[in-house]
């Protein structure tokens, strides 16, 4: 599917949208704001919240992280982005923040969530000079992601490989061959971006939320910082600096916050649940025992 493909049957995709479940992109969409999750989801969220108040700091850095680690890959000349595990379109998606660098950036995104391939158009909306496309697919299959990615982007020239927390729910059997394979088929000079939830980085807080998601539907693979640095010293990458570390350390010089959390009216977030008056709470008061995942950005000569 490409910026120039019809949307897809959205009616057809609904019918297979669990709505009575919590999802992981959709508790993600909670968090930052959207309007794109279900009771299920919030009810998910929620239980979070409660079992770690300052959990959504750790949700909006992350996504932070990945925006400032495209912006370097993109500003580093890479001009190919396959972004896997997308999520729900959000504030500014790979497209956005690579073409803001550079215009002819060409984007592949890669899920296999329904709701999310339903509000994919919004992902499609690229600048003339460059290219989005969509495909649904499972990063369990990356012989599948890499078949279509070659429809769309050079595999010849060098690509930044988007992993933001998506690993997570792949089990380790799984996930260490999977990225080596993706790895493997990328041109010298691509780079990898990953995201993980961690094990050793405040651990009470993080088992009582990942407690919490495991009684919505869906556990979450927690790792060390050394299994997830596995990710790129078993692929032969060149870590770039600062290394694996909490995604609120890696290079924190221009955090972007959402734009509600600006300016916010105090009565009017007084009259919000707990939930949604977190997207209106500054993040730069946060602090190392507030953030429990690790982010990553390495190289392939």
């Amino acid at each position: 599917m490409s910026a120039d493909a019809p949307a897809p049957d959205a009616t057809g995709l609904r019918k297979r949208i669990d709505t009575t479940k919590a999802h992981p992109a959709r508790v993600y969409d909670v968090f930052l704001g959207g309007k794109d999750n279900y009771p299920a989801d919030r009810e998910a969220a929620a239980m979070a919240l409660a079992a770690n108040p300052r959990g959504y700091l750790t949700v909006r850095h992350n996504r932070d992280f990945m925006r400032r680690a495209v912006t370097a890959a993109a500003k580093d000349g890479i001009r190919q982005f396959l972004d896997v595990g997308t999520g729900l379109p959000t504030q500014q998606n790979v497209h956005q923040i690579a073409q803001a660098v550079a215009p002819d950036a060409r984007v592949l995104y890669v899920d296999n969530d329904p709701v999310v391939l339903v509000h994919a158009q919004a992902l499609l909306t690229s600048g003339p000079e460059g290219r989005t496309d969509y495909i649904e697919a499972d990063l369990r299959d990356p012989a599948r992601i890499l078949e279509a990615a070659r429809r769309t982007l050079d595999l010849d020239r060098p690509v930044a490989l988007v992993l933001a927390a998506v690993l997570h729910f792949i089990e380790d059997d799984e996930a260490y061959p999977v990225v080596k394979q993706l790895v493997d088929a990328l041109a010298p000079g691509s780079c990898l971006v990953l995201s993980n939830v961690s094990s050793d980085l405040n651990p009470a807080q993080v088992g009582e939320v990942t407690k919490a998601f495991k009684e919505r539907g869906f556990a979450m693979v927690r790792r060390t910082r050394a299994q997830v640095e596995r990710f790129v010293t078993d692929n032969g990458l060149e870590m770039l600096d600062p290394g694996v570390v909490p995604v609120h350390r890696w290079r924190p010089e221009q955090v972007i916050d959402l734009a509600e959390a600006a300016d916010p009216d105090p009565d009017f977030v007084a009259g919000l649940d707990e939930v949604d008056r977190t997207r209106y709470r500054d993040i730069n008061d946060v602090t190392d025992a507030d953030i429990s995942v690790y982010g990553v950005m390495a190289r392939k000569h």
